[in-house]
């Protein structure tokens, strides 16, 4: 395999050329270049090439894979947003629920009796304890609130420690928890079992850690599918052998997990932002139609709807 060597502005841009690209305004393609890196901008090129080819489709602008590349990122900071509700909101039906059955302080509420102590799962209970001693001991002084319990009580609360915990290590701390207290978590929300919420809290933490590290969103899809729910029913969402096409690993799986776990207005709101975000999108391309765009997202064609059902 050749070495990837240093490329000039003006070298990337002969690159994207040679590929079919039609590259309008030299001078504000190589400010962009320059800005955003050849790289992350170059990852969005893929509904823009002929199939099975390197090739860009005819027509093909570099200010469409801009606009592409532009609209990725705005609809990253809209989903970004909402993950951090649903996340403070879950750290908070979380902390409320083990704080409220077993105790306050720190030793109290990481007893390892706490926790279903089943042999497969006394290795993973240690270490997850371990990691949250960690994490508060290292970030506690580094918050107002956390670093106050600390100096004036020599303790953190959970419903304060949360605080300095990441969403990824709350969230597996769920597949530990004993089934009662699972369930009386998930039944704060609205028609989610136990069971769903674990794996909506995986993938929650799975894309929360895409948007923050700021890599592609809008085709991604994730390991893990989430189970047939009344909104794909509703949504008459069109089945291959019995498996709904859009809406188990795809965004709109991630949307429909919004759904369930936001309040109606502010799902609502963010959907507002997104199809204003689309429509903005379709406005910029000509080679291409929106929706092959919708096709990687896993969008249906009426995925609008989804926002009036109650």
């Amino acid at each position: 395999m050749a070495a990837k060597v240093f490329k000039t502005i003006e070298e990337q841009l002969d690159i994207l050329k040679s590929k079919g690209l039609t590259i309008n305004d030299y001078d504000k393609a190589k400010t962009i270049l320059l800005r955003e890196n050849y790289f992350f901008l170059n990852g969005y090129r893929s509904p823009f090439l002929i199939n099975g080819s390197k090739k860009f489709i005819p027509g093909s602008t570099f200010e469409e894979l801009y606009a592409l590349f532009s609209f990725d990122r705005y609809f990253r900071n809209i989903i970004f947003k909402n993950l951090l509700i649903v996340e403070n909101n879950y750290k908070s039906i979380f902390s409320y629920v083990l704080s409220r059955k077993y105790g306050y302080k720190e030793k109290d509420y990481l007893n390892p009796d706490n926790f279903d102590r089943t042999k497969e799962k006394n290795r993973q209970i240690n270490d997850l304890i371990r990691k949250i001693k960690r994490q508060i001991r290292i970030n506690g002084y580094q918050h107002t609130a956390t670093s106050h319990y600390i100096n004036n009580y020599g303790y953190i609360p959970l419903w304060v420690g949360v605080k300095v915990l990441s969403f990824g290590l709350v969230s597996e701390l769920f597949s530990v928890l004993k089934q009662d207290d699972k369930n009386e978590i998930a039944s704060y929300y609205s028609n989610i079992n136990s069971e769903s919420l674990g794996d909506y809290l995986t993938i929650l933490s799975n894309y929360r850690n895409l948007c923050a590290h700021e890599d592609i969103l809008y085709n991604h899809e994730t390991q893990k599918s989430i189970d047939d729910t009344r909104f794909h029913y509703e949504l008459d969402i069109p089945k291959v052998e019995d498996e709904y096409i859009y809406g188990k690993h795809d965004i709109f799986a991630l949307i429909i997990i919004l759904k369930h776990m936001l309040t109606y207005n502010d799902f609502k709101m963010m959907m507002n932002e997104i199809e204003y975000e689309i429509d903005w999108l379709s406005s910029k391309l000509n080679s291409i139609k929106i929706d092959k765009v919708l096709y990687r997202m896993g969008f249906p064609e009426n995925y609008k709807q989804i926002s009036y059902i109650e």
